[in-house]
């Protein structure tokens, strides 16, 4: 979880509060004319009812502020509805691409037939069995929390912000930071930490030390491990009221994350085939025809639907 600087959070929090605990403006108002009321008796004159006229525009000046603050957030809510919306086509078109291209692999070129494939194959599925059976649960999630706030901590980091502080336990975790985004708050959620640290430590042992094809065997079975730990926890860490999501909705923040681990799975993909670099190009291209593809049966579907309205409407 991130947590902006002290003085911005507790004023979210207040601001939270606020709408909380919102009264009426008729609420307002009576109360204004209440306390005016009180002192304009104690008082007397025209200086009394000076004083009741100012109470009368300091309730509807607090009311036009609450107004305001609806509006905007409602504002908020349609720009990420909409953002959304138009990624889901986004989604459906790079899914379907990397279904084709890894069913195509797998069928046609045989690659489920390789020494890798198992290897990660038989990682995952240990991995799997292992969130399953609850063994050593509470260091698994210990472990899952530390990758999960590293990762914003990194990644704040490289939008050029300051963490300045730093919790992780079993109940939970969270960063304190004077910068957040959405890619900040949504980046545990896509990006494998463990697996990245697992590859980083192959390419290191790899350059210096050298290596042989069972180094790469048990590479693959490695990140068949890690891979599976991120989606699982992930998946499992998700329906539990994760403020991340809510900072930038719910809803936006579920496509992102959707589109993101798809594009890290392609370009795990791509990275793993014999020439990363044609493999890319090859999945672009692809990805290109299933959008054009979509769009002409989508186009076709509006255009039949036009059709058959007016048809219905000249009877």
């Amino acid at each position: 979880m991130v947590k902006k600087a002290r003085s911005k959070s507790t004023a979210s929090r207040r601001l939270k509060n606020q709408r909380r605990t919102r009264i009426s403006f008729a609420e307002v108002l009576s109360s204004a004319n209440r306390r005016a009321h009180e002192q304009a008796n104690r008082r007397g004159g025209n200086r009394g009812k000076k004083f009741v006229w100012a109470a009368v525009a300091a309730a509807e000046e607090m009311a036009a502020t609450h107004d305001v603050v609806e509006s905007a957030e409602w504002l908020r809510r349609l720009l990420r509805w909409s953002l959304a919306l138009l990624l889901l086509p986004l989604c459906w078109v790079t899914t379907w691409t990397f279904l084709a291209r890894f069913s195509q692999a797998t069928v046609e070129q045989d690659f489920w037939k390789t020494a890798e494939f198992w290897y990660f194959a038989t990682g995952a599925l240990v991995m799997l069995g292992w969130f399953w059976s609850g063994l050593l649960q509470t260091f698994f999630l210990y472990l899952y929390v530390l990758g999960h706030e590293l990762t914003h901590a990194v990644f704040v980091i490289l939008f050029r912000g300051k963490v300045m502080d730093f919790h992780v336990s079993t109940e939970g975790g969270y960063i304190t930071t004077n910068k957040t985004n959405l890619v900040i708050a949504l980046s545990p959620y896509f990006v494998p930490f463990w697996a990245v640290v697992c590859a980083l430590l192959y390419a290191t042992l790899r350059y210096f030390a050298g290596h042989t094809p069972q180094w790469d065997r048990v590479f693959y079975g490695f990140m068949g491990v890690t891979w599976i730990f991120h989606m699982v926890w992930t998946v499992w860490m998700i329906p539990r009221d994760q403020p991340d999501l809510k900072e930038n909705g719910t809803f936006l923040s579920l496509v992102v994350i959707f589109l993101a681990n798809i594009l890290v799975l392609v370009a795990l993909f791509c990275v793993a085939a014999d020439s990363p670099l044609q493999s890319t190009q090859a999945f672009a291209m692809e990805w290109f025809r299933y959008a054009a593809t979509s769009s002409d049966e989508f186009l076709r579907w509006v255009s039949g639907m036009i059709t058959d309205f007016r048809a219905a409407g000249r009877f």
